[in-house]
């Protein structure tokens, strides 16, 4: 659907709220331990907002946590513009009231509406305006504290936690020092401990790779990460695994290095080209990364030998649940160079098994009752199920979707960054749960803005 004609029906109230897909989401949560439950239906239409801000079902509230521009509490300046990826972790130990501690992406690149302040000892580039922030909240989602975490990296879009529970935070560039005001190379990932950021500092973990990383989910059994790159232009992303030479965990056992590969499908060297939903792929292939640092080539241009290699556009979100790893392609285009079209794929590694399946496909857009597309950040919803956040043009939802297939709106953004005429709306993105399910937290992108959700969730 064009977004002119979304706007306008998001204008009139016609728009629906259901995302047309197809597949099975049982095939995500075989063997989690969050599958039951998972048949219950969401909460029943969107009520809208009189602050204007976000609109929820009835029964639920949010509370603006954090704004663009608005002074950061520790001093160190403003609240960085461009929210993206985050996630929530238990609060500092010792304390009475243990709480919440949010770890947040700033994706900004250069000239940004307000970059992440240089802090001490927390800065890798003095040329960079991404980073980290993190908020300190009581249980009752009360802010204690807003801080820099780590700062002087570029276009910090997503990551991931790890089970140590610190935050990895991807860089999704490929720029050079000497590119702009860059002093450094950039397109790694950096780890980051919520409670102590110090003790993690602003280290770039080389042997993960260097490309545009979107985001990572950790293997709790072996330690294995994998990672998934969101390559703007063709020959598109890979799909990655990093073995790691610690494979015990542990905060800052990614140092020590390890050995990163790609994907390969055989005789599938562009996922848009799967368009069925259950198709399943045994015996897939890891191939060694030539160069990880791309000295002088990007990996996904570089030569992975006979049988080449599998690529994705637009791969984003990924996760952990149960046995297996999910990841997201957002879109496909030909008209960008993919090989097939489509609005959105959910697919799913199974290590223990060598299998990836496609198990879910968005689309198709033309229906006037299915403005969901470009599905990007998700996690696992209380209950069971899943939060997507939409990434799409027009107006801009976070979907719930169960087990049994239903799909229902959750939250609609209604801060107008367009005009009366042409209204505009920032996406979502970094949805996460507080560690005991009482609260969704989610970011606005554009103005950066960040909520807290209560309400009566299903358990």
């Amino acid at each position: 659907m064009s977004a002119t004609r979304r706007q306008i029906l998001a204008r009139t109230g016609a728009l629906g709220v259901s995302v047309a897909f197809s597949g099975s989401l049982t095939e995500i949560f075989a063997g989690s331990a969050t599958a039951q439950g998972m048949g219950k239906r969401g909460y029943g239409p969107l009520v809208p907002d009189p602050g204007g801000l976000l609109d929820l079902p009835k029964g639920f509230r949010y509370r603006v946590l954090s704004k663009e521009g608005d002074p950061l509490p520790s001093g160190e300046g403003k609240v960085p513009s461009n929210c993206d990826g985050m996630a929530a972790f238990p609060g500092p130990p010792g304390r009475r009231s243990h709480g919440t501690c949010l770890v947040r992406n700033h994706e900004n690149r250069t000239d940004s509406r307000s970059p992440v302040p240089h802090a001490a000892g927390l800065t890798y580039d003095p040329g960079g305006e991404g980073g980290c922030t993190v908020l300190e909240l009581d249980e009752d989602d009360t802010v204690r504290s807003e801080r820099v975490a780590i700062a002087g990296t570029s276009t910090n879009c997503a990551g991931g936690p790890t089970p140590w529970n610190t935050w990895l935070t991807c860089e999704e560039t490929e720029l050079r020092a000497g590119d702009e005001n860059y002093t450094k190379d950039h397109g790694f990932i950096f780890e980051v401990d919520p409670h102590d950021p110090l003790r993690t500092g602003a280290v770039p973990l080389t042997a993960m790779g260097r490309f545009q990383h979107e985001a990572i989910a950790v293997d709790p059994g072996t330690g294995i990460v994998y990672e998934t790159e969101d390559a703007f232009e063709k020959p598109f992303g890979l799909f990655y695994r990093f073995l790691p030479n610690q494979p015990k965990g542990g905060r800052g056992s990614l140092r020590a290095g390890g050995r990163l590969q790609a994907l390969r499908v055989p005789g599938v060297p562009d996922l848009s080209t799967i368009q069925e939903p259950g198709t399943a792929f045994d015996h897939v292939a890891w191939v060694d990364v030539p160069d990880p640092l791309a000295r002088r080539t990007p990996i996904r241009f570089q030569d992975f030998g006979p049988g080449g290699i599998t690529h994705a556009q637009k791969l984003e979100g990924c996760y952990w649940g149960g046995s297996s790893v999910c990841f997201v392609s957002s879109f496909a285009h030909r008209a960008d160079g993919s090989a097939a079209d489509h609005y959105g794929q959910i697919w799913k590694y199974d290590p223990r098994r060598h299998r990836l399946t496609q198990v879910v496909v968005f689309g198709p857009g033309t229906d006037l009752q299915h403005p969901g597309e470009s599905p990007d950040n998700i996690c696992l919803a209380p209950g069971g199920g899943l939060m997507v956040c939409e990434d799409g043009d027009g107006a801009q939802h976070v979907f719930g979707l169960t087990r049994r297939g239903e799909v229902y709106p959750m939250a609609r953004g209604r801060q107008n960054i367009g005009t009366q005429e042409r209204p505009e709306w920032g996406e979502f993105a970094g949805v996460t749960f507080s560690p005991g399910h009482r609260t969704m937290y989610v970011n606005c992108y554009t103005p950066g803005t960040t909520f807290a959700v209560r309400g009566p969730w299903h358990h």
